[in-house]
Protein backbone atom coordinates (compact mmCIF):
# COMPACT_ATOMS: atom_id res chain seq x y z
CA UNK A 1 0.00 0.00 0.00
CA UNK A 2 1.45 3.59 -0.85
CA UNK A 3 1.14 6.25 1.47
CA UNK A 4 1.35 10.14 0.68
CA UNK A 5 2.18 12.67 3.69
CA UNK A 6 0.86 15.54 1.64
CA UNK A 7 -2.90 13.96 1.90
CA UNK A 8 -2.83 13.12 5.46
CA UNK A 9 -1.58 16.85 6.54
CA UNK A 10 2.43 17.28 8.64
CA UNK A 11 0.63 16.92 11.95
CA UNK A 12 -1.90 14.09 11.62
CA UNK A 13 -0.47 11.75 14.64
CA UNK A 14 -1.55 11.53 18.05
CA UNK A 15 1.28 12.94 20.10
CA UNK A 16 2.32 11.22 23.09
CA UNK A 17 3.18 12.82 26.71
CA UNK A 18 6.85 12.72 27.95
CA UNK A 19 4.94 10.94 30.93
CA UNK A 20 3.84 7.97 28.61
CA UNK A 21 6.87 8.05 26.66
CA UNK A 22 8.90 7.12 29.70
CA UNK A 23 6.76 4.15 30.60
CA UNK A 24 7.69 2.63 27.88
CA UNK A 25 11.87 2.92 28.65
CA UNK A 26 11.87 -0.72 30.47
CA UNK A 27 10.37 -2.58 27.48
CA UNK A 28 12.63 -0.39 25.10
CA UNK A 29 15.80 -1.49 26.80
CA UNK A 30 14.70 -5.39 26.74
CA UNK A 31 15.10 -5.41 22.84
CA UNK A 32 16.55 -7.98 21.71
CA UNK A 33 20.41 -8.35 21.74
CA UNK A 34 21.72 -10.22 19.11
CA UNK A 35 18.87 -12.29 17.34
CA UNK A 36 15.96 -9.63 16.28
CA UNK A 37 13.39 -9.62 13.47
CA UNK A 38 12.53 -7.84 11.04
CA UNK A 39 8.90 -6.33 11.20
CA UNK A 40 8.49 -3.66 8.58
CA UNK A 41 9.94 -2.27 5.64
CA UNK A 42 8.93 0.63 3.89
CA UNK A 43 10.03 1.92 0.64
CA UNK A 44 10.17 5.94 -0.31
CA UNK A 45 9.39 6.05 -3.85
CA UNK A 46 9.05 9.73 -3.78
CA UNK A 47 9.56 12.71 -1.36
CA UNK A 48 6.65 12.31 1.42
CA UNK A 49 5.38 8.81 -0.48
CA UNK A 50 5.71 5.68 1.76
CA UNK A 51 5.30 1.98 0.74
CA UNK A 52 4.87 -0.71 2.66
CA UNK A 53 6.37 -3.45 1.28
CA UNK A 54 6.59 -7.58 2.54
CA UNK A 55 10.39 -8.17 0.94
CA UNK A 56 12.60 -5.88 -1.42
CA UNK A 57 16.07 -6.48 -3.08
CA UNK A 58 19.19 -4.27 -0.91
CA UNK A 59 21.74 -3.36 -3.33
CA UNK A 60 25.25 -2.13 -3.06
CA UNK A 61 24.48 1.01 -5.47
CA UNK A 62 20.99 1.73 -4.83
CA UNK A 63 20.16 0.86 -1.10
CA UNK A 64 17.00 -0.30 -0.71
CA UNK A 65 15.49 -1.41 -4.39
CA UNK A 66 12.75 1.55 -5.18
CA UNK A 67 13.57 3.57 -2.60
CA UNK A 68 14.47 6.95 -3.38
CA UNK A 69 17.48 7.75 -1.34
CA UNK A 70 19.95 7.74 -4.11
CA UNK A 71 18.10 10.03 -6.49
CA UNK A 72 17.10 12.35 -3.91
CA UNK A 73 20.67 13.02 -2.69
CA UNK A 74 21.46 14.45 0.74
CA UNK A 75 22.50 18.70 1.38
CA UNK A 76 25.08 17.07 4.12
CA UNK A 77 27.28 15.81 1.13
CA UNK A 78 29.31 19.18 -0.60
CA UNK A 79 27.73 17.80 -4.38
CA UNK A 80 24.32 17.12 -2.70
CA UNK A 81 24.62 13.62 -3.63
CA UNK A 82 23.41 10.69 -1.31
CA UNK A 83 25.18 10.19 1.30
CA UNK A 84 26.87 6.35 1.64
CA UNK A 85 26.83 6.45 5.00
CA UNK A 86 22.95 7.21 5.41
CA UNK A 87 21.84 4.46 2.51
CA UNK A 88 19.88 2.37 5.17
CA UNK A 89 18.14 3.93 8.25
CA UNK A 90 16.99 1.48 10.87
CA UNK A 91 15.00 1.96 13.90
CA UNK A 92 13.57 -0.10 16.92
CA UNK A 93 9.74 -1.44 16.69
CA UNK A 94 9.65 -0.79 20.34
CA UNK A 95 10.48 2.89 19.78
CA UNK A 96 8.16 3.57 17.33
CA UNK A 97 5.38 1.77 18.67
CA UNK A 98 5.51 4.07 21.63
CA UNK A 99 5.78 7.29 19.88
CA UNK A 100 3.41 6.41 17.51
CA UNK A 101 1.03 4.43 18.98
CA UNK A 102 -0.16 2.20 16.05
CA UNK A 103 2.09 0.16 13.60
CA UNK A 104 -0.03 2.06 10.72
CA UNK A 105 1.81 4.77 11.41
CA UNK A 106 5.07 4.12 11.89
CA UNK A 107 6.09 4.53 8.12
CA UNK A 108 5.82 8.50 8.48
CA UNK A 109 9.06 7.90 11.03
CA UNK A 110 10.45 8.09 7.39
CA UNK A 111 13.05 4.74 8.28
CA UNK A 112 13.02 2.07 5.90
CA UNK A 113 13.83 -0.87 8.43
CA UNK A 114 11.73 -1.88 11.28
CA UNK A 115 13.67 -4.19 13.56
CA UNK A 116 13.17 -5.54 16.84
CA UNK A 117 16.22 -5.61 17.84
CA UNK A 118 18.81 -3.54 20.34
CA UNK A 119 20.13 -0.69 18.22
CA UNK A 120 22.06 1.54 21.25
CA UNK A 121 25.84 2.41 20.61
CA UNK A 122 26.92 -0.06 23.52
CA UNK A 123 25.09 -3.26 21.29
CA UNK A 124 25.99 -1.84 17.84
CA UNK A 125 29.04 0.36 18.02
CA UNK A 126 29.76 2.20 14.52
CA UNK A 127 31.24 -0.44 12.02
CA UNK A 128 29.26 -3.18 13.50
CA UNK A 129 27.68 -5.29 11.63
CA UNK A 130 24.21 -6.96 11.24
CA UNK A 131 22.60 -9.31 8.36
CA UNK A 132 19.01 -9.18 7.61
CA UNK A 133 17.49 -11.94 5.50
CA UNK A 134 21.05 -12.40 3.14
CA UNK A 135 21.84 -9.07 3.08
CA UNK A 136 24.81 -7.45 5.49
CA UNK A 137 25.05 -4.07 6.46
CA UNK A 138 27.35 -1.71 8.51
CA UNK A 139 26.34 0.55 10.94
CA UNK A 140 27.13 4.01 10.43
CA UNK A 141 29.64 6.64 12.89
CA UNK A 142 26.94 9.24 11.33
CA UNK A 143 23.98 9.98 13.91
CA UNK A 144 20.40 9.87 12.84
CA UNK A 145 18.67 12.45 14.44
CA UNK A 146 14.75 13.72 14.72
CA UNK A 147 14.15 16.72 12.14
CA UNK A 148 11.49 19.06 11.95
CA UNK A 149 8.98 16.71 9.84
CA UNK A 150 9.90 14.06 13.06
CA UNK A 151 8.73 16.53 15.84
CA UNK A 152 5.67 17.61 13.40
CA UNK A 153 5.03 13.93 13.48
CA UNK A 154 5.22 12.66 16.66
CA UNK A 155 5.66 15.95 18.52
CA UNK A 156 7.69 17.93 20.62
CA UNK A 157 7.49 15.65 23.60
CA UNK A 158 8.73 12.52 21.18
CA UNK A 159 11.59 14.15 19.56
CA UNK A 160 12.77 15.77 23.37
CA UNK A 161 12.48 12.40 24.47
CA UNK A 162 14.94 10.52 21.63
CA UNK A 163 17.07 13.38 22.14
CA UNK A 164 18.15 12.89 25.65
CA UNK A 165 21.76 11.49 26.43
CA UNK A 166 20.14 8.18 26.96
CA UNK A 167 17.94 8.27 24.11
CA UNK A 168 20.78 9.13 22.16
CA UNK A 169 22.95 6.39 23.86
CA UNK A 170 20.16 3.59 22.54
CA UNK A 171 19.59 5.21 19.31
CA UNK A 172 16.15 5.35 19.93
CA UNK A 173 15.79 7.67 16.31
CA UNK A 174 17.37 4.98 14.05
CA UNK A 175 21.06 4.32 12.93
CA UNK A 176 22.15 4.94 9.61
CA UNK A 177 23.49 2.12 7.94
CA UNK A 178 26.01 1.39 4.32
CA UNK A 179 25.25 -1.92 2.26
CA UNK A 180 28.50 -4.15 2.95
CA UNK A 181 26.41 -7.15 0.99
CA UNK A 182 23.68 -6.74 -1.14
CA UNK A 183 21.07 -9.49 -0.74
CA UNK A 184 17.20 -10.48 -0.18
CA UNK A 185 15.27 -9.39 2.73
CA UNK A 186 11.65 -9.64 3.77
CA UNK A 187 9.49 -9.25 6.66
CA UNK A 188 9.94 -11.45 9.37
CA UNK A 189 14.07 -12.16 8.66
CA UNK A 190 15.99 -12.53 11.24
CA UNK A 191 18.44 -9.84 12.03
CA UNK A 192 21.57 -10.96 13.43
CA UNK A 193 24.70 -9.52 14.81
CA UNK A 194 27.63 -10.32 13.20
Amino acid sequence: MIYNQSKIGETMLKQVPTEELEVGLDEIKASPKDNGVLEMIVRRPETETREIINSAEINLETGLEGDNWKARGSSAMPDGSADPEAQITLMNTRVIQLLSGDKENWQWAGDQLFVDMDLGIENLPPHSRIQVGSAILEISAKPHTGCKKFSGRFGVEALAFISTPLGKALRMRGVNAKVIQAGEIKVGDAVKKL
